[in-house]
Order: C-alpha cells, then sequence, then structure tokens
C-alpha cells in the first residue's frame, strides 16, 4: 500500500486499465504544466529568495517562490493521490500501474502525447518502453 506523504495515511495501491488511464489524461495535463511551471520558478529562485529573506523576507520574489513551492506541493499530491506515478515533473512522465499479461507494468504516458500509448516492465523504465 501507497504512502501520502504529507499526511502519513495509506492509500490503495491501483491498477489501471489503457481506457482508464486514457481517461485520466486530460484531467492531468492541467497539473502537470503548473508542476513544470512551479519547479522553474523554486530552482530559478530559491537561493536569491534564501538570502534576500534575512533581511527583507524575500520581498515579491519571496512571495513569488513561496507559492510556487506551495502549489508544486499540492499539484504533485494531487497527481499522486490519483494513484499514478510522477516520474519526471519536467517532461510531465507519467506511469500508471497496470497488469499485462498477468505482470505488474507500467502504462507510460508523458506531456504533448495523445493518449496512452506504450508500456514497460516495472524494472524497465522509459528506455524499456514498447507500444501497446
Amino acid at each position: 500500500m501507497a504512502e501520502d506523504e504529507a499526511t502519513g495515511e495509506p492509500f490503495p495501491e491501483r491498477l489501471f486499465t489503457v481506457d482508464e488511464a486514457n481517461a485520466m489524461v486530460a484531467g492531468l495535463v492541467e497539473s502537470l504544466v503548473r508542476i513544470r511551471e512551479a519547479r522553474q520558478v523554486v530552482l530559478q529562485g530559491g537561493q536569491p529568495i534564501r538570502d534576500s529573506a534575512i533581511g527583507n523576507g524575500g520581498g515579491r520574489r519571496g512571495k513569488e517562490y513561496w507559492e510556487a513551492l506551495h502549489g508544486l506541493r499540492a499539484d504533485v499530491e494531487s497527481v499522486t493521490r490519483q494513484g499514478v506515478i510522477l516520474r519526471d515533473p519536467e517532461t510531465g512522465l507519467i506511469d500508471f500501474p497496470s497488469r499485462r499479461d498477468g505482470a505488474e507494468v507500467y502504462l507510460c504516458w508523458r506531456l504533448g502525447e495523445e493518449r496512452v500509448m506504450f508500456w514497460h516492465p516495472q524494472d524497465g523504465g522509459f528506455g524499456g518502453r514498447q507500444p501497446l
């Protein structure tokens, strides 16, 4: 059973069919775009904000940084609570736990792809993607 990082509460792992995964894709796009954007704000603004926060709390840039950090966490938690695995926030790479020919596998999708079209073994990673 997977665990919610924020609360420590367990939530059941879910197995997706291809149709179920495809039905979720449209709903994930908006969150994944926000995750990518917020991550960039956090990565680009982190050190200057920490440096200026000592004297003045960070000002406008500090507020933007902390809002991005908060939004990033909320969106990542929202995505993972749905039972999917966020592999790469920059490319929006998602794995959907699934079963294929009796084996547990991942259905693989990333931002920009029209639908879920690939799968890979659990130990195969993105490089082991195979067409459905």
